[in-house]
């Protein structure tokens, strides 16, 4: 076996486990805390889908957290969300503090039911939970043909340029643009390395190839060690980067009537109770939304030219569609010590 970094997650190599395993392992295990049989199954394929897709860090490796969350209370497992106020539409649903990526893929499949109605669908969600990997619904959206955009604002983990401690959220934002052959999905945090990806380059003993943050006596780094201890990740493009978590933030906490980041609990597994809004667009109310394929297909191959290493630019989500295929082909890598505690349950 050997350990190598796949998108920021480190994976032993050597390990691979059939979808339909993992799948079914996940299922049973989510049966065991109460979890409705059909509810197990959507939420073990979405925890499946993420390692399928190569999102470790955010998928089979993220789930002991969740049991963790369950047992503890935080995360209710009887709940399912629900709609308290309407307008057109925009509508404001309260995720009861329910599992997180059933509430966040349930809210996508209400924008876009409003998108098939309006022409344009939002859903905020506020009392909810971790969606997991935010792609997902990045995804969800884009194979139902529409465009896609959604947020959610976490617990405060990233510090505003200018200051030292963490009171602004690594918000993630999630844009899909559907395509016939091959959607386009940008899924991104708002810091330039994640905390996965630092301990990533940590346990390889790398340095970053780009300042990731500040060490802990102020200066920029490339040392992932030292920006762990220093809790000071830089985000992207700087200023720029904070200001849009502070007003992705604004937003959701706005528009769903939730917490904002500020009012989040500390803690990785105490964060709960979080705001999240979804944006489906119907291209098809459109007109002209025929040419829509053509135009995204024409963009993409504007950008395709060999790079200076021989290497052709990718758009965003065709990396995870080419580990797709090798995945679903070859078995999923697992963490083995992950593996072995989700059929320990």
């Amino acid at each position: 076996m050997r350990r190598v970094n796949l998108q920021g997650a480190d994976i032993i190599i050597g390990m691979r486990v059939p979808y339909p395993e993992l799948h079914d392992a996940l299922r049973r295990a989510l049966e065991t805390t109460g979890l409705a049989p059909e509810r197990a199954d959507l939420s073990a394929r979405l925890i499946a889908d993420a390692s399928r897709d190569g999102v470790h860090s955010h998928g089979l490796n993220l789930f002991p957290r969740l049991m963790r969350m369950i047992r503890a209370g935080t995360v209710d497992v009887s709940a399912v969300p629900e709609r308290i106020a309407a307008s057109g539409a925009v509508e404001r649903w309260d995720g009861r503090r329910g599992v997180g990526n059933l509430n966040a893929h349930h809210s996508m499949a209400a924008a876009i039911a409003l998108a098939r109605e309006h022409g344009l669908g939002c859903v905020a969600l506020a009392n909810t939970n971790h969606w997991m990997r935010g792609g997902t619904y990045g995804w969800q959206a884009a194979d139902a043909g529409v465009i896609g955009i959604c947020w959610t604002n976490t617990l405060p983990n990233l510090p505003p340029w200018g200051a030292a401690d963490p009171r602004v959220g690594n918000n993630p934002i999630v844009i899909a643009v559907p395509r016939t052959s091959g959607h386009v999905v940008l899924d991104m945090a708002l810091s330039q390395f994640s905390y996965g990806a630092l301990a990533a380059y940590r346990t390889r003993g790398e340095q970053l190839p780009v300042p990731g943050g500040f060490d802990t006596h102020g200066a920029l780094t490339r040392d992932p060690a030292e920006i762990e201890a220093s809790k000071r990740p830089l985000p992207i493009g700087f200023w720029k980067g904070s200001a849009l978590s502070i007003v992705l933030d604004m937003i959701a906490a706005v528009l769903s009537g939730g917490r904002a980041t500020h009012e989040v609990p500390a803690g990785p597994e105490a964060e709960t109770a979080l705001s999240q809004v979804f944006i489906a667009i119907d291209l098809a109310s459109l007109p002209g939304a025929g040419d829509a394929d053509s135009i995204v297909n024409a963009i993409v191959e504007h950008l395709q030219p060999a790079s200076r290493d021989g290497e052709r630019v990718r758009y965003p989500g065709e990396r995870t569609l080419e580990t797709r295929r090798q995945n679903l082909a070859d078995g999923i890598p697992v963490d083995p010590s992950v593996w072995a505690f989700v059929q320990s349950l």
